[in-house]
Order: structure tokens, then sequence, then C-alpha cells
């Protein structure tokens, strides 16, 4: 992807923009913008500044920054338009924006500078102050923000389109060992990084009915005619690219009613009613991912998903009819991504806006439609790909299933085509499930009206084809890709790891930080001590950062001398938690029998949040708290074993996290995980893996090299043979004497204050089922575990693989991925701006 030569565009007047309180970067310049926001913005002298006024006064400032890049670049796709990416998620997991946006501007020494002026000697001390934003949960949305970070820091034009929630998923507490949820109100104090845009608003409508008529030239035509209506309030966020111009937005819908107020049912008495429909409107954007356990929440799912989407693409037509661009040349001007089956109504939608409000041929709005949309799977597991049942689609979409109805039509007719007589393949895909209970396939839907179909690893996308959708790939095999994930090295090295930063900058220079290659040039100092030396004392440092912070939210002691050995994501089952705690418990029994004097000390650090209507998850958390307890208050673990359960893993403590690991936890059963971008993060601050080949393991083990990395376990292959001979775990288990006696303490009682029934429904779950084959992998992941202590003990050897984890580490960054995307999806190429200030002049 080459770079064109960029734009010039000058600052119009009145020139303000060219001041140096909103544009400038130096100390003294961003002092002065603070003292100006603290004062005019915040109503506050900077004597009885507080930590978060301070933290305010400092973004607002910032903002003013990056706004002079915004407008700029805005206006010159004005005037000049390019393609631009419209990425549509469910959730961007975008984390604190101030001490990321001053990595992208080079300026946290300025900022430093300043914030001393006002008695403040440390840019942490402000930065903590900052709330992490509820707007994503886990990987995936932690995914779409690397990738906006990557195609700003690129210079392609993007919109990352989603919803503003005004509470994210939950904050979580730990009481009595189990998973507590509390409302995250991230939004309480208030957010200096939006700009609300309530004059391009949009309408979206729901339930109701359809009407046929004939126009005046006798064309037939369909009208919804919706029930029920609520009000899209754009809110545009700033994502500032690294070192460029280019900064690019997320557009988050907040959800409004179209009427707030009913004075009619307020005077007769109804106080309730009055307000009814601006509360069930509000309820669209009130919090990520509401519980779908129940016919109430599957049907708010629903609504926010048509609710974020169909605002967004009546903005993209919106700038079509701003900039006079023909309709037919949609497709040249956006390149719209799926980000999973959320967005998928995306393809019915679009479909109804080019027929029903902009008077389409059925052929010119699908032709329109299937050369913009393209979709990326996140998942293997079938019960993860959204199907929505028919009554519940049909009573809040009734045009959107006329619509699915006529594509499903057309495209069984190419089906028997290419199969004649074939009435199975219809039923298998066909855009409607009727195995039970009849329901729209979002999956189906997306595959169908996209151009691309991707997978997110080398692994998963092979399975997407042979497993998951064999039939589509087989009708369109030219649709189906790979594009393996990536992660930004600006947060998750630059901004996390400092110290480590530092050190790469000393040694080979700033350019890793936008060319992630360039860390290779590490691989010259691999047989160098005393650099192994300063690697390791990098390490140190970022572990002892890391027991404080244990220490202060837990009041659990660590040694930072450790060995720190980490499994940090959301709770699930397929994630293998629980194998992990049985291997835990193992190594407990055995330094209690005296078996382990060779095992060097270990710190097992446990995170991540479990859905709150997730039984079985919920109990893990219990499970691996009720062992952490257990081997906590045993003297005989002293200087040998900790173990604990860090809560709220977010963004904010993965950045403490990951620069403090030495061995990162892969552990997924194979086959099941897409592709994982924790294990990117660990590997490149030079954490070790000890993993299955699943998901990007199989890619990061060829990159780092096998002698690298811990492998254990069967293959996805080998576990297919194994279920269909008939897996038989309480066999496994007996086979296994060790894994019998964790599992007798369990049983016993040993791990939950004698209460022998809290761990029941896991124990007969492993014993009598074991979905994901936690006993059949146990004994080689304890071999692997063994083979993990004896790497530590040779200190020069385990630098030498760090160092090299981290140095083989550029293939997985976000620009990389965002490249590969740009050349084979979107065909969207880099737009760089450059800036010329004039100052007006003064007479």
């Amino acid at each position: 992807m080459t770079n064109p030569t960029p734009a010039e565009f000058r600052l119009p007047t009145p020139g303000c923009y060219a001041d140096p309180e909103r544009s400038g970067l130096k100390a003294g310049e961003l002092f002065d913008g603070m003292t100006e926001h603290l004062f005019f913005t915040l109503g506050k002298l900077a004597p009885s500044a507080t930590k978060h006024d301070l933290y305010m006064a400092l973004s607002y400032a910032v903002r003013d920054r990056l706004m002079m890049r915004y407008l700029v670049g805005k206006q010159a796709l004005r005037e000049t338009p390019r393609k631009t990416v419209a990425y549509l998620s469910a959730e961007f997991l975008i984390g604190p924006q101030l001490g990321n946006n001053l990595v992208m501007l080079g300026i946290e020494e300025a900022a430093t500078l300043a914030l001393r002026q006002f008695g403040v000697r440390s840019l942490d001390t402000v930065l903590e102050v900052e709330e992490e934003p509820g707007l994503g949960n886990g990987g995936l949305g932690r995914l779409a923000a690397c990738y906006m970070e990557s195609l700003a820091s690129l210079q392609v034009p993007a919109v990352g389109y989603g919803i503003r929630y005004e509470f994210g998923i939950f904050d979580q507490l730990i009481r009595d060992g189990w998973q507590v949820e509390i409302t995250d109100k991230w939004l309480k104090a208030g957010w200096p990084w939006e700009l609300p845009q309530p004059d391009e608003a949009c309408v979206v409508g729901f339930g109701g009915h359809t009407e046929s008529y004939t126009d005046a030239k006798g064309h037939y035509h369909s009208r919804w005619v919706p029930v029920e209506h609520a009000i899209g309030i754009p809110h545009d966020v700033p994502v500032l690219g690294y070192q460029v111009n280019t900064c690019n937005r997320l557009r988050l819908w907040r959800a409004d009613a179209t009427e707030s107020f009913d004075f009619y049912a307020f005077n007769i008495g109804d106080y309730y009613g009055a307000v009814e429909e601006k509360v069930g409107s509000e309820t669209l954007s009130k919090v990520l991912y509401p519980n779908d356990g129940t016919d109430e929440g599957r049907r708010l799912r629903l609504k926010q998903q048509h609710f974020f989407v169909s605002c967004s693409l009546q903005d993209m037509l919106r700038s079509f009819e701003k900039r006079q661009i023909p309709l037919e040349e949609f497709p040249q001007h956006w390149a719209i991504q799926m980000n999973d089956t959320h967005p998928a109504i995306a393809v019915a939608e679009l479909m109804r806006l080019l027929i029903d409000e902009k008077y389409l041929t059925w052929d010119a709005a699908w032709s329109i439609t299937s050369r913009c949309l393209a979709y990326t799977n996140h998942t293997l597991l079938p019960e993860a790909l959204e199907k929505w049942n028919l009554p519940l689609f049909a009573s809040l979409l009734p045009r959107h299933l006329e619509i699915i109805y006529e594509i499903n039509r057309r495209f069984l007719q190419q089906v028997r085509l290419r199969y004649p007589g074939n009435n199975q393949i219809l039923r298998t895909l066909s855009i409607i499930d009727e195995d039970g209970e009849k329901a729209v396939r979002m999956a189906h839907l997306a595959t169908i009206g996209s151009h691309h179909v991707n997978g997110v690893a080398a692994l998963h996308s092979e399975l997407v084809k042979t497993n998951l959708m064999p039939e589509f790939s087989a009708l369109w095999p030219e649709k189906f890709t790979n594009v393996t994930n990536g992660v930004t090295p600006r947060r998750w090295l630059a901004l996390a790891n400092p110290k480590l930063r530092a050190l790469l900058n000393e040694v080979i220079g700033e350019g890793w930080i936008q060319d992630l290659d360039q860390l290779s040039k590490l691989e010259a100092f691999q047989d160098d001590k005393n650099f192994l030396e300063r690697w390791e004392q990098t390490h140190l440092a970022a572990k002892r950062n890391l027991s404080n912070i244990i220490h202060r939210r837990t009041g659990i002691l660590v040694d930072p001398t450790s060995l720190f050995d980490v499994q940090v994501k959301r709770i699930h089952e397929y994630k293998r938690q629980h194998l992990n705690a049985l291997q835990v418990a193992a190594q407990y029994v055995r330094i209690k029998e005296g078996c382990a004097d060779h095992m060097p000390p270990r710190t097992v650090l446990f995170g991540g949040k479990a859905a709150p209507g997730y039984y079985m998850a919920k109990l893990i958390i219990r499970f691996l708290n009720g062992i952490a307890d257990t081997i906590n208050s045993d003297p005989d673990m002293d200087g040998r074993l900790r173990v604990l359960f860090l809560p709220d893993y977010n963004v904010t403590t993965g950045q403490c996290i990951y620069p403090a690991s030495d061995l990162s936890e892969q552990i997924s059963t194979a086959g099941k995980e897409a592709s994982g971008t924790g294990n990117m993060k660990f590997a490149l601050n030079g954490s070790l893996t000890v993993g299955t080949l699943d998901g990007a393991n199989l890619e990061i083990r060829d990159r780092v090299g096998k002698e690298n990395f811990f492998l254990f376990g069967y293959t996805a292959t080998e576990l297919r043979k194994l279920h269909q001979d008939g897996y038989r775990p309480g066999e496994v288990l007996a086979r296994q004497p060790l894994l019998q006696q964790v599992v007798n303490l369990v049983t016993q009682g040993h791990f939950s204050n004698g209460d022998r029934e809290m761990f029941q429904p896991l124990i007969h779950n492993l014993t009598h089922c074991d979905p994901f084959f936690v006993f059949a992998d146990f004994e080689d992941y304890l071999r692997a575990q063994e083979d993990v202590s004896q790497a530590w003990l040779d200190r020069p050897r385990w630098n030498r693989m760090s160092l090299l984890n981290c140095a083989r580490n550029g293939f997985f960054s976000s620009d990389r991925s965002v490249r590969e995307y740009c050349e084979h999806i979107w065909k969207a190429r880099p737009f760089p701006v450059e800036v010329k200030c004039e100052l007006p002049s003064v007479t």
C-alpha cells in the first residue's frame, strides 16, 4: 500500500486554529491551553483545581490539538472525495484516551512539564483519574479499536460506527469468591473526548406493518409503516494516527425519543406514561449487551443492532446527497465492514433504504449492497452465530423480513441451478433455519450479502471454509479469505511498557513504533549477555509495578522475582480457565507431598469477566478463587506458589499486566478460538506462551520458533477423531492418578471450606461430558508446565527466548492487518493531508 503525495490544505480564516494555545505542542503552550480550559470550560481556578479538574483541562487541551487535524482532514475529503472505510461494530473497547493521544502526538514529556507548573510531579497521577470507557467488553471490541487506530496511523479515511452506551457491560466485584456485577457508570464525571452532533440525527423505526402500492408509472412498491421510532444522536470521538495529521472518528449513536414528554398523559395523572416513550427509546443505548436470556433481552439486542446500523447507513447515504454523487457510485466511496454478525442486518437495511427510499430497482440495489459490504467471522462456535426467531424478527422488522425472504428466494434459485434436486443443501444454505423453531440466520445473511468473508487467523479461516461453512465455500471459493488479527504497538508497547520502549528506542531507534517489523533488529542482541541482563531488569521493573497494583487492589503480596504465570481473558469453558485451575491444584498437591523441590516460585494470575447469565463461567471464577484462598493461606506455599484473581479486568489493567507477564496461558481447546489477540500482546512484551495449536497460536509459534513456545495438547483434527471414536472422560481420569487426587480434593470440599456441593456441577460436567476436552489435555499440559519450570531456571535461556518472542512479533501488528484489508477487501488507499497554518493579517 503506497503513500500518495500529501494533499495540502490551508486552514481557513479566522485563523484561530493556528493559535499556539490551541495547536502548539510545547509544554508552555499546553500549560496555557490547560489554564484557559480550567477557567473558561470548567469554571475553576488553578489553586483549587483537583486531579480530576487537571485531567479534564489537559484532555480538553489535547482535544484542541486533535480538532485542528480532524477538521482539516474533513475539509480535504469534502473537496477531494476518497474511498472511506466504514467499520460497523457493536463495541469499541477503546480504553483510556488521554495517555494514548499524548503518545500519538509525541507530547508525553511536554504534558509532564505542563503539569509540574500545577504542582503535579507525575503524569501518571493524572492519567489514573480517567474512567475506562464502557463501549466494549472483549477481544471483538478491542480489535475494532486497534483497527481504527491503525487506519488513522496509515492515513486511510475511516469512520467507526457503533453505539454510545451510557453504561458498560458491568463493573466486576468479587465477594466470597463469586462474581458480583455492579453498574458501570463510566460517564458519571463527564467525558471530554466526544463531540455531540444533534444536527446530524437520524430517525429509526421499529414494528408496525408494510403496505403495497403502485406509483404513478405503474411500478410496484412496498412501504414500511413503523409503530415506534427512535432518534439517533451522533457523538463523534476523534481517532488520531501516530505522528500524522490524519484524525478519523468514531461515530457513536445515542438513542433519544421522538417525543420526550406526553403532556396529555401527565395532565390526566399518568406520570409514568408521560415519559414512557422517552425511557423506552433511550433504553436502546443504555447498556452494552443486555442479558439475552429473556425474550425482552433478545428483543432489545435486536433493536440495538438495527438502531446503530440504520443510523450509520443513513449517515453514509446522506453524505452522498450532500456531495451530489450518483448513488450508483456508492461502492466506490464506501467500504463497509461488518465486525461479526451483530451488524449483519445491514444487508437488509441497505436494500430497504435503496429500494424503498431511493427508489432503485432490486438489481441496482443488490449490486450496490453486495459490492460495498464485507463480513468478518469471529467464531467457530455454532451457538455464537446469531439467529433470531421469526416471530420476534417479524414483530420488530417486518419490512426487513420481506426483503430477506426475497434475498433468500433469489439465492436458493442459484443453489438449485448448481445442485439440482439436492433439497438438503437448500436447507443447509437457506437464510431461514427450519430445523426446530424457524429463525433468521444472520451469518448466512452476511455471507450472501458480502463480497468477501474473512476469518481472523490462518487456522480459523480454514475451519470456517471446511467445518463451519463448507457449502458456502464450495459455492463461492473466491469470496472466502483470511486476515490474521493484529494489535497496535502504540498502545500495547509504547504506552503500556515505557521502560521497554525506552530500551528499544536506544538500541534499534524509534522506527519500530510505525513499522513493527523493525523489532527483528533485536535478534542481533540474542547472545549479548549484558543486553539480556538489561532486558531482564526492564521486565522486572514492570513486574514490580504490577506487584504494587496487586497489593493495592487485593491486599495480597507477591514476589516480583517469581515466575508470573498469567491467564487474563473472558471467562468461558472453551478458553479453559478450569484446566489451568486443575493444573495449579496439582502443583499444590505436589508441593504438599514434597515432590516439587525443583519447581521455581510462581505467581499465577487470573482475570476476566463471565457473562451474567453464564452459570458455569461464574462457577469457574468461584473455583479459581477457592483454589487461591486455600493456597494463599497455606504456610507450606509461602515463597513457592501464589494464586490470585484480579477483579474487573479491562484495558487499563491489561496495560499493566502484559508488560509484567513471564508466561502467557493460551490454552483454549484446539479448533475453538478464532484468533486471540491477547497472545499477541503478551508476546510483543516478551512473554513466553504455553498453548495449544489454536487460533493465532499456530502463526505465533511458526514465527517465534517452536523452541521458544511451550506446545501441548491434541490438535483440532485429533480431537474430532477422539470425539467420533466416543470420548469417555471418566476413563481418561482413571488413567491419571494426580488428576484423580485433585478431583477428589475438589469433591471433598477442600477448596470450598468443606462444601461438597459447591463445585459438583463443574466436576460432573468434566467427568461425564467434558465438552472441551480438559481431561484429555491435562497430562500433556502438566508436562508442558514442567518444561516451563526448567526453562525458567536457566535465566540466560529464558531471557533469550523472551527477547526473540518480541523480536519476531512484527507480523502481528494491526497495521499489517489493516494493510491486508485495504489491499484485498476494501480497496482503500491512504490519503495523507499536510496542514499549512496561516495566521490572519492584522490591520
